[in-house]
């Protein structure tokens, strides 16, 4: 046998023997220290429909805060952060439980067992989410990371969570809280709106959507009646009892679907919520979500923070804080994410 073919067959064995994955390798991270409740912290009680009851009372308890997030390989160094600086700061952190959201695609026990080994006596479950459903009506975006699936399953949770969860707080896993999650989950969302979140009325609303839309004689009246502003997505208080009583996912698929007929906007998930919901929110202080730190989604600059206090700093856009620290090229405000990450490196020393 010649040795150019033993080095092709050597060569395919070693293929079938290790085949590429499509996911990230997923990374290794420390221990966080274990945060215990204040001696003035509620007690848990079980959910109200004991029918809902799951294996602990906490999964369905309307005293504890309920937080979503999305998980995966490609964000999982975000999101580890995330939940560290959110179990840091608050005054209750054992009454917090944790929703996460995982494609049906990626290997959820792993991501399981990566936060598991960060947070031991952290209460959390993992919901797989089927993207077929919302596959179909994601139309191309500005920027090809808005067209991910999981970023659409915030328009999910009504049905993902269990119907004894009846309010969340929904957090992007580019962010850290320096405050105290239980004072945003407590947001006063009077006698109707579906979610609350920080709106910026200063904005230039029209840009999120395209001619076609506010040429339309139709489609062009849907905010006549709203005093429509923009807000972020990627931190909001949701109310899934009202949710589910609105049929608001269906709302939001409704929109995608005519945006497969007629371009109407450019960004990915944030269009249909603002459709849907912009004007008939809660308004929140923008102290829950200074965002875009992480520049815009063609460039990723430096940004400053907004004037005025700050709980929530969000690095919303295309420049991630990890990923300009591993390159040696990190803004000013990334120094701000950098104590939460619990990245173990090659040349870490166990302490």
């Amino acid at each position: 046998m010649s040795q150019h073919l033993l080095l092709i067959l050597l060569s395919l064995l070693f293929i079938l023997l290790n085949p590429i994955s499509a996911s990230p390798i997923i990374q290794k991270f420390k221990e966080a220290p274990q945060f215990y409740n204040a001696a003035d912290c509620p007690i848990i009680d079980p959910g109200d429909d004991e029918d809902d009851v799951a294996a602990k009372p906490i999964f369905c308890s309307r005293r504890a805060v309920h937080v979503a997030m999305t998980l995966d390989a490609a964000y999982i160094r975000g999101s580890v952060a995330a939940v560290l600086s959110v179990l840091q700061h608050s005054s209750c952190p054992e009454n917090i439980v944790f929703h996460f959201v995982a494609s049906a695609s990626a290997d959820a026990s792993s991501l399981r067992s990566t936060v598991s080994a960060s947070f031991p006596y952290l209460d959390f479950t993992v919901y797989v989410f089927n993207v077929s459903t919302v596959s179909r009506l994601i139309s191309s975006s500005i920027r090809s990371a808005l067209d991910c699936p999981l970023n659409y399953a915030r328009s999910y949770l009504a049905d993902l969570l269990p119907p004894c969860v009846r309010r969340v707080v929904y957090l992007d896993s580019d962010l850290i809280l320096v405050d105290d999650i239980a004072k945003l989950a407590a947001t006063d969302l009077g006698r109707d709106s579906v979610l609350a979140a920080p709106e910026y009325c200063n904005a230039n609303f029209t840009s999120y959507f395209t001619s076609a839309f506010w040429s339309n004689p139709t489609l062009s009246l849907t905010f006549v009646d709203r005093k429509a502003c923009y807000f972020n997505t990627g931190v909001m208080v949701i109310d899934l009892s009202r949710w589910r009583e609105g049929a608001y996912t269906a709302r939001i698929e409704e929109w995608m679907a005519m945006q497969k007929r007629i371009r109407i906007y450019q960004l990915g998930s944030l269009p249909p919520f603002l459709l849907v919901f912009a004007g008939l929110i809660k308004p929140v202080n923008h102290r829950w979500n200074q965002h875009g730190l992480g520049g815009d989604n063609f460039r990723g600059l430096c940004r400053d923070l907004h004037p005025g206090p700050v709980s929530l700093l969000h690095w919303s856009g295309k420049g991630k804080p990890w990923a300009r620290l591993d390159a040696g090229r990190p803004c000013p405000l990334d120094a701000l994410w950098s104590p939460y990450d619990l990245l173990q490196t090659p040349f870490a020393l166990d302490s």
